[in-house]
């Protein structure tokens, strides 16, 4: 029983480091200058964005070269800028990652 409380422990301290490095990463493009958790900045907030795309089978690649190219229309008028900068390997980590916020 022992044993299986520290496989528990080491997972869950995986999974939230897992979640902290994604937020640094978010923290490192620049993307917490217009998007939070839990609220709307100048886009949506990463909860409303995972929700709106649950059910959605290419979410991952949609929002991926969503954060790679930019677009607007979406979320209402304000354009949300194309980011060249972020690799496509960081697109889709990031893009992963806010589909498991809630």
């Amino acid at each position: 029983m022992k044993q299986l409380a520290y496989v528990v422990a080491a997972g869950l301290a995986l999974a939230s480091s897992s979640a902290f490095a994604n937020m640094e990463l978010a923290k490192a493009k620049n993307c917490l200058a217009c998007h939070a958790l839990d609220k709307k900045l100048v886009g949506p907030a990463y909860k409303d964005v995972a929700a709106k795309y649950a059910n959605d089978k290419d979410a991952v690649a949609r929002l991926a070269k969503k954060i790679r190219e930019g677009g607007v229309g979406v979320w209402g008028q304000v354009p949300m800028p194309a980011n060249p900068q972020v690799s496509e390997a960081d697109a889709q980590t990031l893009a992963k990652w806010v589909l498991t916020i809630k």
